[in-house]
């Protein structure tokens, strides 16, 4: 993954995005209240994962609601907020086994609709996958395991490369394979922020990479990931400019709370 940082446009999407989010934890707000910030932070990054999964609502909405069992966008919405809160508390388990974690955010992710063999584990040969966003071809069971295997010895033995880099290489993957039945999206995301959040780059997790996805919108989204399926140079360089993209986003919307803060408005 260090190789990485030499493609064309990847070091300066990489300064850009680390001189953002140095910026917003310097705001003086997060000296006493960083707290709210990262709350907040959980609350609009869940709601982007989710708009991206097809359940595009009011941040106002998900911020009311209680029930999220009725119909499929209000269990997408209910989903995103449980990856949201775990994602935190599994720092320690995903530098030393991340498969066993990938398989946690899938069980807190299907939620009460958690039954069957399939769920928890990747997909089986003959297994069908629910997820509309991405449309690319499914790779088989078999090629999913070995990557899998691959993509979690590749994060033990850790990497020289910028966390960036490395939270592009894991989001891009994952929904390459889209190694479970349901819900590989809001996965993918949810493993991204571990990995920004647990390299230190994003400590207090105020840096939602979720909304800046969403707010380029879901046409660039498959777009730049079309990039990363492809793995060319420009492919590879384009997915993790895009990524880049959303964090500054991310810090942007943190910024503005900050702001609110402030004025005494939130």
């Amino acid at each position: 993954m260090a190789a990485l940082v030499s493609l064309p446009g990847v070091a300066e999407s990489v300064d850009a995005m680390r001189k953002a989010v140095d910026r917003a934890y310097g705001h003086r707000v997060m000296r006493r209240r960083s707290h709210e910030v990262t709350s907040e932070a959980a609350l609009r990054g869940a709601r982007g994962s989710a708009a991206l999964a097809g359940a595009d609502w009011a941040l106002e909405e998900v911020r009311r609601r209680t029930d999220f069992s009725g119909d499929p966008e209000a269990r997408t919405v209910g989903a995103a907020l449980r990856l949201t809160a775990e994602a935190g508390q599994l720092l320690s388990v995903w530098r030393q086994s991340p498969l066993r974690v990938l398989a946690r955010l899938h069980l807190v992710a299907a939620g009460s609709a958690a039954e069957g063999a399939s769920v928890g584990r990747p997909r089986l040969a003959g297994e069908s996958v629910d997820e509309p966003l991405i449309e690319a071809p499914l790779p088989s069971a078999d090629e999913v395991a070995g990557r899998l295997d691959g993509l979690n010895r590749l994060i033990i033995a850790g990497s020289s490369a910028p966390a960036l880099v490395t939270a592009a290489v894991v989001h891009g993957e994952l929904l390459a394979l889209r190694p479970f039945g349901s819900d590989n999206g809001l996965v993918a995301r949810a493993a991204e922020r571990i990995v920004l959040i647990g390299s230190g780059l994003d400590p207090k997790s105020i840096c939602p990479a979720e909304v800046g996805h969403a707010e380029q919108g879901r046409t660039a989204y498959r777009a730049a990931f079309e990039g990363y399926l492809a793995g060319t140079s420009e492919g590879m360089a384009s997915w993790i400019a895009h990524c880049g993209r959303a964090v500054e986003l991310g810090v942007r919307e943190s910024t503005a709370v900050c702001e609110a803060l402030q004025r005494g408005a939130a």
